[in-house]
């Protein structure tokens, strides 16, 4: 289906601290309202001040138009400009008009006339709830229209014709849908994370079957409903509290039976876009979460069909958040939302953004250095590609299983969290948060089908398929979810359940399950595991136990998008002036350096083609006066394991920095294989590093962070080495999980890996133990061992004398900047001591408070490190 348009801002706006209107939202003390009320006031919050006007509309609805209504309402008025297209916003089940309140002062400051109001039965709006039933809320809808198209500061398209379009999540999102199915004079809407079939979402049924045979969404239901009771003077005796009796009536049976009446899917679908699917013909941006087991990413789906087979335009819109939680984009969404706008009622004013049709999702990127929070990515195509894309079948192994219903249903597997909010993504945070401590399939109660290894990355966007064949007596229903398997574990792909009732199986019976909608990454040498669970927390199950058998009768139907692309976001300025500002330092650089390299030694020594390392008076100082680095010399053979040790100050890491070329020393030189250092010399192609902590993007695996470091050296890939590097650092299976799931020692390994690819002849490593317990120690111990045993060179700054002691052939011993000894590990610690106290007794002799007996003699200024072994001279 191709679906034209539309609106990608990738420009942030600030949140003004706008509270998010959700179905979990208490609405707080309501006030019981007897009359109109008219009050003018100032909305500050911005730079711009916002005239408001507080006003109680009354309206009448009900099938016979017969029951007056009274409206709390708060009007802004565009600020800028005498009149603007009018924008209407909704609130979340269980809020108010409040809850919307900053989004609308920025739409006002935009030139939008924007009209905010409580629900009937919700805030201070009185009559009673009905879910945006035609007869009732959507009427009151409409009478607000009639409203709008009385005030001069509303621009109009005709008479009683103001230029509208409407907003909102969740309950808000609905009204805005069927507002512009009921009524013609709607020109744009931007519903978010809301449904298309309510029946379906509340007995929702993967076979296809419908919501009449669907499974109850018993957790989510109780929520929607209690959110209702208690709501306002009076009610708290009132079993329905402010819920129209037959809205009332209608939960509490079905909340009894788990099965849904004939009567109950009529009135939810009345209350659905689904029933005026064919009258919604204006522009639509449809925005739908990807963290929500409410209504899920395929109720967005129907919606655009819907809107996109009347010839409308459409963009589709996956983010981070909703309803379970997540990272809710509200700069990113708000400014889609307002562009959106600025082309539909302002018919012609630029936008500002780089248009994106048809469809945009959002994805976790790696971590932003600045803020330790989440890069949040966006990629798009100019065309909506559905739930089905790009298809491609990956075959399921797996014997038939026997899976049981346990008596009572309980204990229950658990996919999502249901109003729980973030708590329910706890556990996509790989293995830190309280979902992953918490049983997520029954032992019994499931049944596994997994694919091989994928020798390739699959990013599925889209629902998943597969067919599979179900026997057992009576009513079977099950719930099937995709997982992640690692080499090293199992995660959910997304905590998310497709349930489905299977009728009439006692002799076997295929049906078609589709899987919940996601986009997802699966990396490489990861499997795809289909799970059916005979129970789930957030759903009703029958209370007998049962026993039922489950086989997969065809592969997994996988869909991709191939034509999703990342947009960059926009450069800051800075970014343009910095190369002007680097050309000018280097021809600074090049006119005042000639003398000077003039009179540097030669880049290449052929003398000292086969010393990976020789420093000779070695000095910098900063600009404060400290004296980091004084005038230090020593050199490094193949096969040592040298320690550089020293106190915390004694410029060890300001020397693996000047080694690694990333600061420029003020005198001396460095050479590695006779080749003076500076930075981009190609000979440090030579030399891995490790210097002040490990960083990776979390969400990829140790394997994929690894290639996406060496591609990013530009050498070829065969010249990589991987399998030696990481055999030599001993990862096994963690390598194919995401980073974010790695202790500190697993990053510390992952991090000597990156460092010895390409297999260096010199390996630098500044505090490689850190955050390692013991036996990862002794094993890091031997892996540099083992490196330096090839006939490498391996440099170790650490604090840990003992492991140096036990790791280390070599030392060099720093104070204050300078050399105080150097030499084999055997002959720095003497006859019958530790380095522990020989490292003590020298620095203490270099600052004045020990002796020198027997310590660093025979060491002279450029202190050659010579021999071989462990102290062997």
């Amino acid at each position: 289906m191709k679906v034209t348009n539309t609106a990608k801002r990738l420009r942030e706006r600030w949140d003004r601290a706008g509270r998010r209107a959700r179905w979990t939202t208490a609405a707080g003390t309501v006030v019981v309202l007897v009359g109109g009320g008219l009050a003018w006031g100032l909305a500050a919050g911005g730079d711009t001040p916002v005239r408001t006007l507080e006003q109680r509309i009354s309206v009448l609805d009900g099938p016979k138009n017969d029951q007056r209504v009274t409206l709390d309402t708060t009007f802004y008025r565009p600020v800028g400009r005498a009149k603007g297209p009018a924008v209407m916003l909704g609130h979340g089940f269980g809020g108010s008009k409040e809850d919307v309140r900053a989004e609308a002062e920025d739409l006002a400051r935009d030139g939008y006339a924007v009209l905010a109001w409580s629900a009937r039965g919700f805030g201070k709006s009185t009559g009673e709830i009905a879910l945006n039933s035609p007869d009732y809320e959507v009427k009151d809808v409409r009478q607000l229209i009639d409203w709008l198209a009385k005030r001069p500061d509303v621009q109009l398209d005709g008479p009683g014709d103001p230029r509208v379009g409407m907003a909102g999540e969740s309950y808000g999102g609905a009204i805005a849908l069927l507002t512009a199915g009921h009524d013609r004079r709607v020109d744009a809407i931007a519903p978010q994370i809301t449904w298309n079939d309510l029946a379906d979402a509340l007995f929702p049924n993967a076979t296809g079957e419908g919501p009449g045979n669907g499974v109850f969404k018993k957790l989510w239901a109780g929520i929607f409903f209690s959110s209702g009771i208690g709501e306002g003077p009076g009610t708290q005796d009132n079993p329905c509290g402010r819920f129209m009796p037959a809205v009332c009536d209608m939960y509490q049976e079905i909340a009894e039976t788990g099965r849904p009446t004939a009567e109950a899917v009529e009135l939810l679908r009345r209350s659905s876009p689904a029933a005026v699917a064919g009258q919604i013909k204006v522009p639509s941006l449809i925005v739908q979460g990807q963290a929500d087991s409410l209504f899920p990413l395929d109720h967005a789906h129907a919606n655009a069909e819907a809107v996109a087979r009347n010839g409308a335009p459409v963009s589709v819109v996956w983010y981070q958040g909703g309803h379970d939680g997540g990272d809710p984009e509200t700069g990113r969404v708000r400014g889609l939302v307002h562009d959106w706008f600025d082309r539909y009622l302002e018919r012609g004013k630029p936008s500002g953004s780089s248009a994106n049709d048809g469809f945009t999702v959002t994805r976790a990127g790696g971590i932003d250095s600045s803020t330790q929070s989440v890069v949040i990515e966006a990629a798009g195509t100019r065309t909506y590609p559905g739930l089905a894309s790009g298809t491609r079948t990956l075959a399921l192994t797996g014997r038939e299983q026997t899976i049981h219903n346990p008596a009572g249903g309980s204990p229950a597997s658990i996919s999502a969290l249901p109003g729980l909010g973030a708590l329910g993504n706890l556990g996509d945070l790989g293995g830190a948060g309280l979902t992953s401590q918490l049983p997520i399939d029954m032992p019994g109660q499931s049944a596994t089908f997994d694919t091989a290894p994928l020798t390739d990355p699959v990013q599925l966007t889209g629902a998943a398929s597969v067919r599979i064949k179900v026997t057992g007596k009576g009513d079977v229903p099950l719930f099937a979810k995709l997982y992640d398997v690692a080499p090293g574990g199992a995660t959910p792909a997304r905590r998310l359940a497709a349930p489905l009732r299977v009728a009439k199986a006692d002799g076997g019976r295929e049906v078609t399950v589709t899987l919940p909608a996601m986009d997802y990454r699966f990396d490489r040498g990861h499997r795809l595991r289909l799970v059916v669970a005979t129970t789930d927390m957030g759903f009703a199950t029958p209370p007998r136990p049962a026993t039922f058998k489950v086989a997969a009768v065809s592969g997994l139907t996988v869909p991709t998008v191939p034509s999703l692309h990342t947009t960059a976001a926009p450069l800051p300025g800075w970014v343009w002036v910095l190369p002007g500002v680097a050309l000018a330092v280097a021809a600074g650089i090049l006119v005042t350096g000639r003398g000077r390299r003039g009179r540097a030694a030669e880049a290449f020594d052929p003398a000292r083609a086969d010393v990976p390392l020789q420093i000779t008076g070695l000095t910098k100082a900063y600009k404060n006066g400290h004296l980091a680095v004084d005038d230090l010399g020593f050199s490094v053979e193949k096969g040592q394991v040298l320690g550089l040790l020293g106190p915390n100050g004694a410029g060890k890491t300001t020397t693996l920095r000047m080694l690694m070329g990333l600061i420029h020393p003020d005198a001396g030189e460095i050479r590695i294989f006779g080749r003076r250092v500076t930075p981009g010399a190609p000979v440090l192609s030579r030399l891995g590093s490790f210097v002040e902590g490990p960083g990776f993007l979390p969400h990829l695996s140790g394997r994929d962070n690894l290639d996406l470091y060496w591609r990013a050296t530009g050498r070829p890939s065969g010249e990589a080495h991987l399998d030696e590097a990481l055999r030599i650092a001993d990862l096994g299976s963690a390598l194919d999980r995401a980073v974010r799931t790695y202790s500190q020692g697993m990053r510390q390994r992952l991090a000597i890996a990156q460092a010895m690819l390409g297999l260096p002849d010199l390996l630098v490593l500044d505090e490689p133990t850190n955050g390692l317990d013991p036996p990862q120690i002794r094993e890091m111990r031997d892996v540099l061992i083992r490196y330096a045993a090839a006939g490498r060179t391996v440099i170790v700054s650490s604090h840990l004398l003992s492991e140096v002691e036990m790791t280390c052939t070599h030392a060099v011993v720093m104070s204050r900047g300078r050399r105080v000894a150097a030499g084999p590990v055997a002959e720095i610690v003497g006859s019958g001591r530790r380095l522990e106290d020989a490292f003590l007794e020298i620095i203490g002799t270099e600052n004045g408070t020990g002796d020198t007996t027997g310590v660093g003699t025979g060491v002279d200024d450029t202190a050659k490190v010579a021999g071989n072994g462990r102290g062997e001279a």
